[in-house]
């Protein structure tokens, strides 16, 4: 992902998207950083950034375990280890591939678990919403 504001067509979409997907988890909230990235976190813990390279081709960056990712990255070109924070488990996937919408949902819902705190895991565990 370079440093720069989502702004192709394609990058609105999926941005839409994404935002309809992250938005419905508890406490999550959008932010755009310095970088101009816009990412989703939980109490300010990232789980997905959208980026675009200069090429104005869409990425969507999901904080994945290092054993999803391993999977992932076996899958071909799609996929692809996230620069500076892949070797934290985070795998992207260009948006100028057919995005398979559940696919990815499930990326962003594991992606949301691993970056949730304990206390929100636990409320959504027992069923309640959390405060």
């Amino acid at each position: 992902m370079t440093h720069k504001q989502l702004t192709s067509q394609k990058s609105i979409e999926i941005l839409t998207k994404v935002r309809e997907i992250s938005i419905g988890f508890p406490e999550a909230a959008e932010h755009i950083d310095k970088f101009g990235h816009t990412s989703f976190r939980i109490k300010d813990k990232p789980f997905v950034i959208l980026g675009e390279n200069e090429e104005g081709i869409p990425s969507i960056a999901m904080k994945t375990s290092k054993e999803t990712q391993e999977f992932l990255l076996q899958e071909g070109s799609r996929f692809f280890k996230t620069p500076y924070i892949g070797q934290h488990g985070w795998t992207s996937i260009q948006g100028d591939h057919a995005l398979e919408w559940g696919e990815v949902e499930g990326l962003i819902k594991e992606a949301y678990f691993r970056a949730a705190p304990k206390s929100i895991l636990k409320s959504l565990k027992n069923g309640k919403s959390p405060t």
